[in-house]
């Protein structure tokens, strides 16, 4: 890892002992034509008895054996490192001496030098992964170099919900993955970055809400991408055609989010786009109260009737049109909605004390349902 110290090794004994051991067995398996051939001649030369020369060779062949028997032991029988699990993180260009020490550290691995010569000779030293490689209970010096050679690493389940801004889909992140959250935040707003790397002028409504199951270990470019090519593949037939009010798939994002903050109930979120779309066609403020808390940065209270005041294009009570971009990452129901609005005449709407809504065409039927609905949360003592 970049960051790892340099220290030495602790060696001891019996990696010594098997060491020689391999070196003996493997030269020993390599050229047993060799040895038979040159102790035949010698007994063709010095006259020694065949009997002599077959018990010897005999002995060398109980040696191989044992030999080859406490290698396999070594290798293939596992032994216990605790129910705990221990991990090893395996960063880009990280060398497979440091892994191995590294593995050495946490009380993984059981005779480095047997393991370094079965990692050359099998080439996992040069196979290595980066990513997060889990061991716990029993394992053998096969199974590690199975688990290196299949590039076994460990997954994370990461869920982002519908209807998170950047800012909170990056803390999602953070959490699950251990990645900087103010990097996330900082790529997802840079221009330069998004246009060349995914054709976006920013990543504000393209991080698709889904489930992921993604490595430990991945880098913060890899997690992007792979969140933004589902946005792509979800929606690239759907966003062929827009509506004759939205000019460009940026806007179809941007009212798509609002109808997501907007609405609690999927069945709703047609009417709701029905509204939005409306006004765009009557030229009427959109007067989206989400856009507003986009704007002011998010709340954690009520909005006042001062915040709406407040100068910014995301402000659709001071701003005619859609905003300059999306609030959120709406799903799919959002953006099919903002797509296919419900045929309506209605251009208010009002939440009810259950997060339902009530629509209206004109303001004095708005008007009406409003005092409606604070009359039932009075009687229901609800403020």
């Amino acid at each position: 890892m970049n960051d790892r110290k340099p220290h030495k090794a602790k060696i001891r004994f019996y990696e010594y002992f098997l060491y020689v051991i391999v070196t003996a067995v493997t030269f020993l398996l390599a050229v047993p034509v060799v040895i038979m051939k040159f102790f035949s001649y010698m007994a063709g030369s010095l006259g020694a008895p065949l009997k002599s020369i077959k018990n010897f060779v005999g002995f060398l062949l109980v040696l191989m054996i044992a030999g080859g028997g406490l290698l396999a032991f070594e290798i293939f029988v596992p032994y216990d490192i605790g129910a705990s699990i221990k991990s090893v993180m395996v960063e880009e260009n990280d060398n497979f001496s440091g892994v191995l020490t590294d593995m050495q550290d946490e009380n993984i691995l059981k005779g480095r030098y047997l393991f370094k010569m079965l990692s050359v000779i099998t080439g996992t030293d040069k196979m290595l992964v980066p990513g997060r490689y889990d061991f716990s209970g029993k394992v053998s010096l096969h199974g590690i170099l199975k688990k290196f050679r299949r590039h076994d690493i460990a997954t994370a389940m990461i869920t982002i919900p519908e209807g998170l801004n950047v800012y909170k889909t990056a803390g999602v992140i953070s959490r699950n993955l251990g990645l900087d959250s103010a990097t996330i935040v900082s790529l997802a707003f840079d221009t330069n970055y998004t246009q060349s790397r995914f054709g976006l002028d920013g990543l504000e409504g393209y991080l698709y809400p889904e489930t992921y199951r993604v490595w430990y270990g991945i880098q913060i470019d890899d997690i992007l991408k792979i969140i933004v090519d589902e946005f792509n593949r979800q929606t690239e037939n759907l966003l062929k055609d827009l509506p004759e009010n939205i000019g460009s798939k940026n806007d179809l994002m941007a009212l798509a989010s609002i109808i997501e903050a907007e609405a609690m109930y999927d069945d709703e979120k047609p009417i709701i786009s029905s509204v939005y779309h409306n006004r765009l066609k009557n030229k009427m403020l959109l007067q989206a109260d989400p856009t507003v808390i986009y704007a002011l940065g998010g709340l954690d209270r009520p909005l006042y009737y001062h915040d709406l005041k407040y100068d910014s294009p995301y402000n659709t009570y001071m701003y005619k049109g859609l905003p300059p971009g999306p609030i959120n990452s709406p799903g799919l129901a959002s953006i099919k909605a903002a797509l296919n609005p419900e045929t309506t005449e209605f251009v208010y709407f009002v939440a009810d004390r259950n997060g339902r809504h009530i629509f209206s065409s004109t303001l004095r039927e708005h008007n009406q349902a409003k005092n409606r609905i604070k009359r039932e949360k009075k009687e229901n003592g609800a403020g």
